[in-house]
């Protein structure tokens, strides 16, 4: 087992990845490019926000290396330190845009940035040095802030508090919104300002509840006079997805909400699982424009803001719809309904949402068996050397890891990080957010204790190598120490990669760049058989070393 020390994560998406070692010809002498990464454009600059350098091979001189020790020019110091990532955007009063980045380099501080006054000129930070912006409402985080003219109101990452600051001068310092609690025991997401009553309404606790009685909220949204609130609601067992409600409520003239009407969610053959409500900006003919999803696609529609109203949808070439944004400002993409009842523009930028998940039904989706017939579909049309074929996911897809381990014969190695080897001890000690979702996809306790790769460990054959976050709540580290107990005692190589300060994935760059480095020799050294070009040191592997 290897602990290293590092800073808290925000999650990344629970993907599977195979791994394919192959022979290729690399070239020695190379030309530095700028590779756009992750890269977006401002609508009224045209300018990229998010890039990073690395270099192509020429044709002049080439080299032949066996099966993944070529020198390739993407290193893991490019991919774990210069790759910004990007999330939540936003425009302030003098039609700028402004943006959250999270930086490995600073160990993945969250810091807000704000574009350039002229063309040409340099974005300028917004977020002091002593400060981070990132929430931990719901454990995935998510809307961190949001602009009000020349105000930006944010969460603080080390003591959870809110503040909020001005934009325009950065030499006056956050001001504290929220109590001090001493420990960061209290968080707040997805805020909007209340112009009206000169107050901030946010999802989580304040001096006065709004709304109570469901056991989740979400989108909180006031109608352009103040007037009116809408919001997402849901309650246990079900997640978001499976059955959300929009309603609206009606704000009296001492800011209480008088009146509560269920708008949308309720009959699921109607709308189904509406999420992210926008008011329209025409004062005179109030819609409401809502996301919602029917039959596992996304679809944008208008509706009122009245009882059992029907839904409209907006006839849009996408499928997977996110953080959309109300807007004056005319955009690359532009769709107009009606007579100017609504005007906005889609963002098809990394965005996240309030208060992420780790993947709609990802159990389902992430199969052991889906991930296994792909990957023999490779090896056998000869694209893949079925003798040499690894896999590596991280969540989620380290559960679809463990579990291809156990139940399948396919893979000859495999890389977990953060994944789940216990579904039935996730339950019992998960966060409130997912703590019912388990038994909606594992089929209760006897269907978890079969699903989970913890109760069949005689089944497993192959090196794995884990990595795990020490802070992690959505996937307690007793799930990675307790598979990594139980194979060292079978006699499979397996090594044990822990990171303090580490959440439900790897922020800070040295840790992301250790876990790039330690799969690739891991995977080099009991699979491919070959010397990895970089110097990286492997760590002890037990039952190998």
């Amino acid at each position: 087992m290897l602990m290293m020390k590092g800073h808290e994560v925000e999650s990344p998406p629970p993907h599977t990845a195979m791994y394919y070692p192959y022979a290729a010809t690399y070239y020695p002498h190379t030309t530095t490019i700028l590779h756009q990464r992750r890269r977006f454009f401002c609508h009224n600059c045209k300018r990229g926000i998010a890039s990073s350098p690395v270099t192509i091979p020429s044709i002049s001189d080439k080299m032949t290396a066996p099966y993944g020790s070529w020198k390739s020019p993407i290193t893991t110091d490019v991919v774990s330190g210069a790759a910004k990532r990007l999330g939540g955007t936003a425009v302030d009063a003098r039609g700028r845009l402004v943006w959250l980045e999270s930086r490995p380099a600073e160990s993945g501080r969250g810091v807000l940035v704000v574009e350039a006054e002229n063309p040409g000129g340099e974005a300028v930070d917004i977020t002091p040095k002593e400060f981070g912006v990132r929430t931990l409402a719901q454990e995935y985080g998510g809307g961190a802030f949001t602009v009000s003219g020349d105000v930006v109101f944010f969460a603080n990452y080390k003591d959870q508090r809110l503040y909020q600051q001005s934009i325009s001068s950065l030499d006056v310092p956050p001001i504290p919104l929220t109590p001090d609690y001493g420990s960061p025991v209290v968080s707040y997401a997805d805020g909007i300002y209340d112009g009206r009553f000169n107050r901030f309404v946010s999802v989580r606790e304040e001096a006065q509840v709004l709304v109570s009685g469901s056991d989740f909220y979400a989108f909180p949204r006031l109608d352009p006079k103040c007037e009116r609130i809408a919001w997402i609601q849901w309650s246990h067992p079900y997640m978001p997805w499976d059955k959300s409600e929009l309603w609206v409520g009606y704000i009296s003239e001492k800011g209480e909400i008088y009146k509560q009407v269920s708008v949308a969610g309720n009959d699921p053959a109607l709308v189904e699982s509406p999420t992210e409500p926008k008011w329209s900006s025409d004062v005179h003919s109030i819609k409401v424009l809502v996301v919602c999803r029917q039959q596992g696609k996304s679809y944008l529609g208008i509706i009122d803001d009245e009882p059992d109203s029907k839904l409209t949808l907006l006839d849009i070439p996408f499928t997977d719809i996110d953080n959309i944004v109300i807007s004056k400002i005319v955009s690359l993409f532009l769709f107009l309904w009606s007579k100017s009842i609504l005007e906005m523009h889609y963002q098809s930028y990394c965005a996240i949402t309030p208060l992420q998940t780790s993947g709609n039904d990802c159990l389902y989706v992430e199969g052991a068996s889906a991930v296994s017939s792909s990957s023999v579909a490779k090896v056998n049309s000869g694209k893949v050397d079925g003798k040499r074929l690894c896999i590596t996911g991280g969540s989620a897809g380290g559960y679809t890891t463990l579990a291809a381990l156990a139940f399948k014969e396919t893979f000859k190695a495999g890389a977990s990080l953060y994944g789940v080897a216990d579904v039935n001890l996730l339950r019992a000690e998960t966060h409130k957010f997912e703590s019912h979702y388990i038994d909606r996809l594992g089929g209760g306790e006897k269907g978890c204790y079969e699903r989970s790769p913890i109760n069949h460990v005689d089944k497993f054959s192959c090196p794995i190598i884990l990595f795990q976050g020490l802070e992690d709540k959505v996937v307690p580290p007793e799930q990675a120490r307790k598979i990594y107990q139980a194979l060292k005692e079978k006699g499979v190589p397996v090594a044990l990669v822990e990171y303090e300060g580490e959440q439900h994935g790897f922020r800070k760059a040295e840790n992301i760049m250790f876990t790039l480095e330690q799969q690739m020799v891991f995977f080099a050294r009991l699979v491919g058989h070959f010397n990895v070009a970089d110097d990286i040191t492997p760590i002890k592997i037990d039952n190998f070393d």
